[in-house]
């Protein structure tokens, strides 16, 4: 069979399951979420996912980017390191990396098939499930030196907490999933805090009061020692420009200079994210030097956080954020690197996400909304975002496709001179940057 059409084999076999990012909220409200399913599995498999050290990383915002720059550093030090991630941007394999290569397509089909006669005596496994399955494997039989492990949604009851890590990140939390994981920070807290194993050191950035009470009381319960970012490791930026920015990274216990790092990735939250890797790796056991970190640091790459893909005619940035925080810190970075300048919005979300409040976080930036949906089940009709920007006292429009909303975006900015944005939803993100992808491509070929 050729490659492509195992690989598509595949993929239909693996949506044949139950996939919870496709569900409504409600569904997954309802859902039969627990690890008896995942440890049966990998048990059947062989317990891949112990045959090599872990990272896990935990988090509503930020978990993603810290995740990439632990991977980052650890393949700068010479190390064979996997990073497992979701969702992906544009191909199903950008899930399991090594080394910052995805696993291949022929590879992908070959797990499947290898998976298929255990997954078939486990009843009711998820897309997510056996996913998370073929990366500890695909990790494993390429025997990785060590892995860093994203997890998918909350952390207490998802597929990737059968791993016992060397260090466990909390990354900053906030309000997302309610429907899930609670409608209470200290309730999403709780389920985040589900990947502290006993005696595991713990990382976390700062976090709200309500939050950071029940990962200190979780911590202490489980003999974890907790190491906080603004308290325990603190940072200070330094220059900054489109090209990416400095920053020194302190341990107030150690009265020496700071450490001196770079990175490509914009803004204050990104520094942040890094600080928190750095002493997550230095917790870690892997020994990295100060020299290895600065170094992968330095060449991480995360697309879809701020990613300014075109400088000019027009200004094109492309990113993640989905909810009121994350708008909050897109906004602080605009006006940090984009002073006095206005937004062109692309648009979209999921059915369960707080609107107005997104709006607000980006209010005196927004010149035109442009609003859209993208090919997802959960994505919200472009008519109920455009009731609810009426109300947020947002200007704006319906686009739909995403496709079209981009079209849309670029003949206002042609006249206007406005940055173009997409945020919202991944989703929407990932479909306006392959519509930008293939503007460039037709470009290059005439």
């Amino acid at each position: 069979m050729k490659t492509e059409t195992a690989y598509n084999h595949a993929l239909d076999y693996l949506y044949s399951f139950v996939d919870y990012s496709l569900k409504h909220a409600s569904e997954l409200a309802r859902a039969d979420f627990n690890l008896d399913r995942m440890r049966a599995l990998m048990a059947a498999l062989g317990t891949p996912q112990d045959t090599y050290p872990t990272i896990h990383v935990a988090g509503t915002k930020g978990k993603g980017s810290t995740s990439a720059f632990c991977a980052a550093a650890l393949q700068a030090a010479g190390t064979k390191a996997g990073l497992y991630t979701s969702p992906h941007l544009q191909d199903f394999c950008e899930r399991i990396q090594i080394n910052n290569e995805p696993i291949s397509h022929a590879e992908l089909a070959e797990l499947v098939d290898i998976v298929k006669p255990e997954v078939a005596k486990i009843p009711l496994l998820t897309t997510f499930e056996i996913t998370t399955a073929l990366g500890f494997l695909h990790f494993a039989r390429s025997k990785v030196d060590a892995a860093v492990i994203e997890v998918g949604l909350g952390g207490r009851l998802d597929a990737t907490n059968v791993i016992t890590p060397r260090v466990a990140i909390i990354t900053s939390l906030s309000y997302d999933h309610m429907a899930v994981l609670g409608e209470t920070l200290a309730q999403i807290a709780t389920e985040k805090a589900g990947i502290i194993k006993p005696g595991v050191p713990v990382v976390s950035a700062a976090q709200k009061p309500e939050a950071l009470e029940v990962l200190e009381k979780v911590a202490a319960e489980r003999g974890c020692e907790l190491t906080l970012v603004g308290r325990d490791v603190t940072f200070q930026i330094g220059r900054h420009s489109l090209d990416g920015q400095d920053f020194t990274i302190q341990r107030p216990l150690f009265p020496i200079s700071g450490s001196r790092f770079t990175t490509p990735l914009l803004g204050a939250h990104q520094v942040e994210n890094a600080t928190t890797a750095y002493a997550a790796l230095q917790k870690s056991g892997f020994n990295l030097s100060e020299a290895e970190i600065a170094k992968g640091f330095a060449a991480v790459r995360w697309p879809c956080r701020f990613e300014v893909a075109s400088r000019e005619n027009p200004t094109v940035i492309f990113d993640s954020a989905h909810n009121e925080d994350s708008f909050l810190r897109l906004a602080q970075t605009f006006k940090e690197y984009y002073p006095g300048r206005k937004a062109i919005l692309i648009f979209g979300v999921s059915e369960d996400k707080q609107i107005a409040a997104m709006l607000k976080a980006m209010e005196g930036i927004i010149s035109r909304l442009i609003v859209t949906r993208a090919d997802h089940p959960r994505a919200l009709e472009p008519e109920k975002i455009v009731a609810s920007a009426r109300e947020a006292a947002v200007e704006s429009e319906a686009a739909a496709p995403v496709q079209a909303a981009f079209e849309r975006a670029l003949d206002i900015a042609r006249e206007t001179g406005d940055v173009i944005v997409s945020a919202g939803s991944m989703f929407v993100t990932a479909e306006a940057k392959n519509g930008f992808l293939k503007r460039i491509s037709a470009s290059s070929k005439r």
